[in-house]
């Protein structure tokens, strides 16, 4: 089994004076994850994250640009890349799947061809800057679809969902630019709600019966919204008869319950906290804590490695707080239509470093041992 990091935030916390520590000694992380065997990084993109008047979405801003600058790092430092097309201008997910400015007004067919176009230039100049691309995910957590409202799938988590023609045109569409482009890199649809055997038999099932060219199934698995380890992976071992590689794309666990910043009038808090334990509560067999959140690491691995997940990838380990660190701007909330009151790190207490830079034990145990 592989291990691997995404951290596209970490040129936004380097510009803002971020620190990572082992005991009382600065440290380079990227070379300290490189030490325990983490070989590859997943780097998110989207089109076009300012506003119409130049105004960045913060939270890596995370264009082409950046992407060449983080993938080139990696590359010095030994690590493969998985490229995460988000096909927005910000965040994509199973509640916003907002298709990039000026995509808006196409219909179907033409969406589908620009999300050619676009994936296949945006591969081209990456290869001419002498990158390669190992993985490759076509959409980012799209269980429900993608480029709304076009490639949105109808329908409730119980019953058979329409709109798949929509979905699999453009996925159908990422995908051949990308098999012309880097024909060796693993195409990989990625997916959340991954305790539900119904949504992905529905979703896989439409993928099969359309021929739709992938090779890895990859999961987001945060249990607080996506059950226990029990229902994580019998829906892994459901999954097999697709046959398809799978990889744990995205992963994270709290710390602590505690904030950083301390609301003592209310307003907005972390994602996970003693207020919002979550859909699933994991407390009691791994509490919100320093050593629940070893224990959550060291035993999940574990787990994978049993049942033959090919990677597991730690999900913004880095993204520890800090002024100007943000999850969003005003003008990338008013992109994604967002009402948070907040734009402050909202994820802070899932790092694998504390609030200060401090490396948790966790750290530790995301390791791959030599064989």
């Amino acid at each position: 089994m592989r291990l691997g990091i995404d951290i596209s935030t970490y040129f936004e916390e380097m510009e803002h004076g971020a620190k990572y520590f082992v005991e009382n000694s600065e440290v380079e992380p990227l070379e300290l994850f490189r030490a325990n065997g983490v070989d590859t990084m997943r780097i998110r993109i989207w089109v076009n994250p300012r506003s119409k008047i130049g105004e960045p979405y913060l939270a890596g801003t995370c264009d082409l640009n950046n992407f060449l600058r983080l993938a080139n790092l990696a590359k010095g430092k030994g690590y493969k890349i998985m490229l995460d097309f988000h096909y927005s201008d910000f965040w994509a997910d199973p509640s916003k799947q907002f298709p990039p400015k000026g995509w808006e007004q196409l219909d179907a067919d033409k969406l589908a061809e620009q999300v050619y176009q676009y994936t296949k230039a945006t591969l081209e100049t990456i290869r001419s800057n002498g990158i390669e691309i190992e993985f490759i995910q076509v959409g980012n957590e799209i269980t429900n679809g993608m480029l709304w409202p076009l490639g949105h799938l109808e329908g409730s988590d119980t019953e058979p969902r329409t709109n798949y023609e929509n979905l699999i045109k453009f996925l159908k569409a990422g995908i051949s630019a990308c098999r012309e482009i880097m024909p060796k890199a693993g195409i990989v649809l990625h997916l959340e709600k991954s305790y539900d055997k119904f949504i992905y038999n529905d979703y896989l099932t439409h993928m099969q019966e359309a021929d739709v060219d992938y090779d890895i199934i990859g999961y987001s698995y945060y249990p607080y919204w996506h059950g226990t380890f029990d229902m994580f992976f019998e829906n892994v071992e459901f999954c097999k008869k697709f046959g398809k590689r799978q990889m744990v794309v995205e992963l994270g666990y709290a710390f602590t319950e505690e904030d950083y910043i301390k609301n003592e009038h209310g307003g907005a808090k972390l994602v996970i906290s003693e207020d919002i334990p979550g859909t699933f509560d994991f407390r009691s067999s791994y509490p919100y804590s320093v050593e629940g959140q070893k224990e959550f690491v060291r035993d999940f691995l574990q787990l994978a490695e049993k049942h033959g997940i090919e990677a597991v990838y730690y999900w913004e380990p880095l993204w520890i707080p800090g002024d100007g660190i943000c999850w969003a701007s005003d003008a990338g909330k008013e992109y994604i239509k967002s009402d948070n009151p907040s734009n402050r790190n909202e994820w802070a207490n899932q790092c694998l470093f504390d609030y200060t830079g401090r490396k948790l034990p966790a750290f530790d145990e995301f390791r791959m041992e030599a064989k």
